[in-house]
C-alpha cells in the first residue's frame, strides 16, 4: 500500500507477523514478542521493540539486520546481551534498553556492547545498576555522546566511571541515591548538559566545569552552591537548583553566559541585615575542604561574592518559595536583561522600584504571596517597568498602589491584586470627601487586558472604575459587598469584556441585567442568590455559563432554542433546589447539539423533600408530578363532563318512559281543549 508522506515523500506500510514495517522502520511494540523476530526487511535501519517479553538477546538475534542504525528495547525483562549479539550490526547509532534488569549478567553485557564503535546514545535507565556496574558497561564506549543512567542505584561517583566517555555531550544521573561526586566529570571536556535532579547531593563546592551549558542539580539536599574562584568564562547558560535546602544565594561564576537561574523552593535569605537591625556586612563563612590527606580553607563572605557575578546576561530568575524578606541594594541592578522575574511566596514586606533599577527589559514580575504593605516607586521615576506585560501582587496585605503606577508601565495587560484589602477609585466627580479612603486607582489603563480583583473586600462599586479600559477578563469573585445595585459600573466595559466572573458576590435576580454585554463568551455567576434565572441571558451568545450553588428552582423550558442555548457549549447547573415537577428545561438541554452539561452528574431535583437525579426519577413522582403540572380548569371541566352527560342522559330517559303519561295529566288538569 503505497502513500502520501510529507510533502511529495512517498512511504511503504506492511506487515510482517505482528509488527509494522514503515519505510525502513520496523515497529513492533507491545507484541508480547519473546524474541526479535527474524523476518523482517534486510534493510531494516530502526526497530522498535518496546514493551515486550524479551529476555535474551542473542548472538543470532541480529543477523538479518546488518544495516541497523536504531534499536529500542525498553521495559521488556532483558538479563543478559551475549557477546556477540552486537557483531553483524556495528552500524548502531542509538541503543535504548532502559527498564530491563541488566544488572543480573552486566559483565557479559559489557563485552556486547564494546563491539559498537560506533555507538552515539545508549539509555541504561531504570536497571538497578551500581556505580561499578556502570564503570564496566561503559567502558569501551568512549564514541557515546548522550547517555542516560537514570532511575538506578548509583550512590557514589569518583572520576574512575566515566573517563573514557571523551565524546559525551549529554548525561542524565537523575534519580538515583548519589551523595558524593569527587572528580567524575572532570575529564569530559565536551560534556555541555548535565542532569543529576532527584538525588541525595548535600553540596557544590569548587564548580569548575566550564564547558557544561545546561546544569540540573534540582531535588537534592543541597545546602551550598560555590563556583571556582576564577576568571575563565564559563558557558553555563542554565542552573536548575530549585527543590533544595540552600540557604544563601548561590556564589556562581565570575564570567559566564548565564540567561536563566532557577531557585525555587529553597531557605534562601539575605544576611546582610536582619529584621532585628543588625547588620552583617563584614561577617564571612569559611569553609573547610578535605581532599583525601590534604585540606583546604576557603573564606566566602555572604554578599560580597554576589557583587563579583558577572550576570549581565540572566533573563529568567525564578527565586519563589524562599525566605527572602529584603533584596539588597543593587541586587537587581546587576541584571539588565532581566525579562522574567519570580519571587513570590517569600516574606517580602516592601518592594522598592527606582530608576537605580530599571528592569527596562522585564516583562514579568511575580510578588504574590508575600508579606506586601507596600510598593515604593522613587519619586520622578519615569522609567520604571517600561516593557512589563505581566504584574502579579496577590495574595499580600497590600492597600493602596502608588499613584499613577500604572502609567510608568506602558505595556501592562494582565495585573492580578486578588487578595488584598483594597478599593478601586471612583470618577473624580464622586471623591467629594476629603478624608476619602485609600484606592487603586486603574482609569485610563489602555493595555490593561486582564484584571484580576477576587477576594479584595470591595465595597458598593459604583460611578465608572473601568473607565478608559479595554478589560477583556475581570474577576470580581468572593465580595460579598461588591454588588449593591445594578451593573452599571460596568458600563466601560460593555464592548469588550469577554471573561467576567461574579462567583460568590450576594448576586440576587432582581439587580442582574446583562443585556448590554454583548461581547461576553464565559460568565460564572456561581456561589450566588439567584432564585430566578436571570431572563437577560438568553438573548447573549455565551460559550460557557456556571450557575452552580444558587438558589434557583427551575430553568426557562425553551432555554434551548434561544440564542443562549444555540451557542452555549459548557454549562455547569449542580447545587440548585430544583424542582423535580418543571424539568423540560432539563431534557432539552441534555439533547442540545455540542453543549455539554459538565456536572450532569451532580445534578440533583427535590420532591417532597427528597433529592432525587433528573436521570431517574421512580415512575410514582413523574406521575404526580403530571397532576401537579396539569391545567386545573381544563381538569375540573373534564371531570365534571362524564357527570353532566351521565344526568342529562338519565333525565332524556326518564321523560321519554313518562311521556304520555305527563301528556295526560296536563290535559286532565286543563280540562277543556283549545278551539280551532
Amino acid at each position: 500500500l503505497a502513500a502520501a508522506w510529507g510533502s511529495g515523500v512517498i512511504a511503504t506500510w506492511a506487515t510482517s507477523g505482528s509488527c509494522e514495517l514503515v519505510q525502513s522502520s520496523a515497529y513492533c511494540t507491545g507484541k508480547w514478542l519473546s524474541f526479535i523476530p527474524g523476518n523482517l526487511r534486510g534493510d531494516t535501519e530502526e526497530l522498535f521493540l518496546d514493551d515486550n517479553t524479551i529476555q535474551v538477546l542473542g548472538n543470532a538475534s541480529l543477523l538479518s539486520y546488518p544495516q541497523l542504525r536504531h534499536l529500542s528495547l525498553p521495559k521488556n525483562r532483558l538479563e543478559l546481551i551475549e557477546p556477540g549479539a552486537f557483531l553483524s550490526s556495528q552500524g548502531l547509532h542509538v541503543l535504548s534498553l532502559a527498564d530491563n534488569l541488566l544488572f543480573t549478567n552486566y559483565s557479559l553485557t559489557a563485552a556486547a556492547l564494546s563491539a559498537l564503535p560506533a555507538l552515539r546514545t545508549l539509555d541504561l535507565a531504570g536497571n538497578r545498576l551500581t556505580e561499578d556496574m556502570v564503570s564496566v558497561l561503559i567502558w569501551n564506549l568512549s564514541s557515546l555522546e548522550s547517555l542516560s543512567m537514570a532511575r538506578n542505584i548509583i550512590m557514589r561517583l569518583d572520576s574512575s566511571v566515566f573517563s573514557n566517555l571523551t565524546q559525551l555531550l549529554e548525561l542524565n544521573l537523575e534519580k538515583n541515591y548519589i551523595f558524593e561526586i569527587d572528580q567524575a566529570f572532570e575529564g569530559l571536556q565536551r560534556l555541555q548538559r548535565l542532569n543529576i535532579a532527584y538525588n541525595y547531593l548535600p553540596c557544590v563546592v569548587e564548580f569548575g566545569l566550564t564547558q557544561l551549558r545546561v546544569l540540573n542539580i534540582s531535588n537534592n539536599v543541597i545546602e551550598w552552591f560555590l563556583a571556582l574562584e576564577s576568571d575563565d568564562l564559563f558557558e553555563l547558560e542554565v542552573l536548575d537548583l530549585s527543590h533544595n535546602h540552600l540557604l544563601f544565594f548561590p556564589v556562581l561564576p565570575r564570567q559566564s553566559k548565564l540567561h536563566s537561574l532557577l531557585l525555587k523552593d529553597n531557605e534562601i535569605s539575605f544576611y546582610q541585615r536582619l529584621p532585628n537591625g543588625t547588620s552583617l556586612v563584614d561577617v564571612t563563612v569559611q569553609f573547610l575542604l578535605i581532599d583525601g590527606n590534604s585540606t583546604s580553607l576557603t573564606t566566602v563572605s555572604l554578599w560580597d561574592e554576589i557583587c563579583h557575578s558577572n550576570l549581565s546576561s540572566l533573563r529568567l530568575l525564578d527565586m519563589s518559595q524562599n525566605q527572602i524578606w529584603y533584596l539588597p541594594e543593587g541586587f537587581l541592578a546587576q541584571m539588565p536583561s532581566l525579562t522574567y522575574l519570580k519571587l513570590n511566596q517569600n516574606c517580602l514586606e516592601m518592594f522598592h522600584l527606582s530608576e537605580g533599577d530599571p528592569l527596562a527589559m522585564l516583562m514579568e514580575l511575580d510578588l504574590s504571596q508575600n508579606r506586601l504593605m507596600e510598593l515604593q516607586v522613587e519619586v520622578g521615576a519615569r522609567d520604571v517597568l517600561p516593557n512589563l506585560q505581566l504584574f502579579n501582587l496577590s495574595a499580600n496585605r497590600l492597600q493602596v498602589l502608588p499613584p499613577g503606577v500604572f502609567t510608568y508601565t506602558r505595556k501592562v495587560t494582565t495585573v492580578d491584586l486578588s487578595h488584598n484589602r483594597i478599593d478601586l477609585c471612583p470618577q473624580p466627580a464622586i471623591e467629594t470627601k476629603v478624608d476619602s479612603p485609600p484606592c487603586v486607582d486603574i482609569r485610563g489603563v489602555k493595555t490593561l487586558v486582564h484584571l484580576s480583583l477576587a477576594s479584595c473586600g470591595l465595597r458598593g462599586l459604583g460611578g465608572q472604575p473601568f473607565q478608559g479600559t479595554s478589560l477583556m477578563y475581570l474577576d470580581l469573585s468572593n465580595n460579598h459587598q461588591a454588588l449593591f445595585g445594578d451593573l452599571t459600573w460596568l458600563q466601560d466595559l460593555a464592548l469588550t469584556l469577554q471573561v467576567l466572573s461574579l462567583r460568590n458576590t450576594s448576586l440576587s435576580s432582581t439587580v442582574v441585567d446583562f443585556s448590554a454585554f454583548r461581547s461576553l463568551v464565559h460568565l460564572d455567576l456561581s456561589g450566588n442568590s439567584l432564585t430566578v434565572f436571570p431572563t437577560s441571558l438568553s438573548a447573549l451568545k455565551l460559550r460557557s455559563l456556571d450557575l452552580r450553588d444558587n438558589c434557583l428552582l427551575t430553568l426557562p423550558p425553551n432555554i434551548a432554542q434561544s440564542p443562549l442555548g444555540k451557542s452555549l457549549r459548557e454549562v455547569y447547573l449542580s447545587r440548585n433546589p430544583y424542582n423535580c415537577c418543571t424539568l423540560g428545561w432539563w431534557d432539552s438541554l441534555l439533547w442540545a447539539e455540542g453543549l455539554h452539561v459538565r456536572d450532569g452528574q451532580e445534578v440533583t431535583c427535590r420532591y417532597a423533600s427528597h433529592t432525587w437525579s433528573p436521570r431517574a426519577l421512580p415512575k410514582p413522582i413523574l406521575q404526580s408530578c403530571r397532576w401537579q403540572t396539569a391545567n386545573l380548569p381544563l381538569l375540573y371541566l373534564v371531570l365534571a363532563l362524564p357527570t353532566c352527560l351521565t344526568l342529562l342522559v338519565a333525565f332524556a330517559v326518564i321523560f321519554l318512559m313518562l311521556k304520555q303519561k305527563l301528556l295526560k295529566m296536563v290535559k286532565s288538569q286543563c280540562g277543556v281543549s283549545n278551539p280551532y
